[in-house]
């Protein structure tokens, strides 16, 4: 059982994790959580073009190099864990003999809280299909009746990151996360994914736009933190509190 504060990211390929909660990562670890990101795939396919132009590219090839990208950006963000369940892409299937080990990951990891893709992207199927997994098997690791004796799911929320193409998908953040004391480190991050430099600029543009609303949000003009990058996401599951 953890000694810490967890968290656990399920990620259709392995940049996305980078590019939509890179932040959040960097700063619940620095915070004392141990977060676990799940890769489904390397997006190999389909998120691998500027790999593909080179001549001789194999499949194989495109994998290891994307590999080789999200490990070095898990260590810029001093990422507690990495894990890649390698179950290709465009299309992303997810058989029950995957959906049970993502189970158990679950419940081994026992998360305080949970991150994935927007509901709706008709954009990249990939994404949206990734969030159905996450939520049945968030659904499964809560049954007393899957695998008896292992110890079940609480309710962690489940926070949906930013799509790449926001206004199209029905996503509406209702959280905002200053995360300007580890931007260095999301930055980094985001240079290790070299197979995708065409969105290094777009994912900073993000990042400050989204602190413009955590500044409007946390007080605007009548003291409102001056952050400057942020990341929003949106929940899923009621918030239960005592006070507002």
């Amino acid at each position: 059982m953890p000694n810490n504060k967890t968290a656990l990211v399920i990620s259709a390929h392995a940049a996305d994790f980078v590019w939509r909660c890179g932040g959040a990562i960097a700063k619940h670890q620095q915070l004392g959580y141990d977060v676990t990101v799940v890769c489904l795939s390397f997006g190999e396919r389909g998120e691998s073009a500027r790999l593909w132009k080179q001549e001789g590219m194999t499949l194989e090839k495109v994998k290891s190099e994307r590999r080789r990208e999200a490990e070095n950006a898990a260590k810029a963000l001093e990422l507690h864990d990495i894990q890649f369940l390698d179950l290709g892409d465009y299309p992303l299937r997810v058989d029950d003999d995957a959906k049970f080990k993502i189970v158990d990951i679950i419940r081994a990891v026992q998360p305080d809280f949970m991150m994935s893709h927007s509901k709706y992207d008709q954009y990249n199927t990939d994404h949206m299909y990734t969030t159905e997994v996450a939520l049945e098997a968030r659904m499964i690791a809560q049954a007393w009746g899957h695998n008896p004796g292992q110890k079940v799911l609480g309710a962690p929320q489940l926070y949906l990151f930013e799509p790449h193409q926001t206004e199209q998908m029905g996503w509406k953040p209702d959280v905002f996360l200053d995360i300007t004391e580890v931007w260095d480190k999301k930055l980094a991050a985001i240079h290790c994914m070299e197979g995708q430099q065409h969105l290094w600029d777009y994912y900073t543009n993000v990042a400050e736009n989204r602190a413009n609303h955590f500044r409007r949000n946390s007080g605007g003009q009548s003291g409102g933190r001056p952050a400057k990058y942020a990341e929003g996401f949106q929940t899923i599951f009621p918030s239960c509190v005592d006070v507002l």
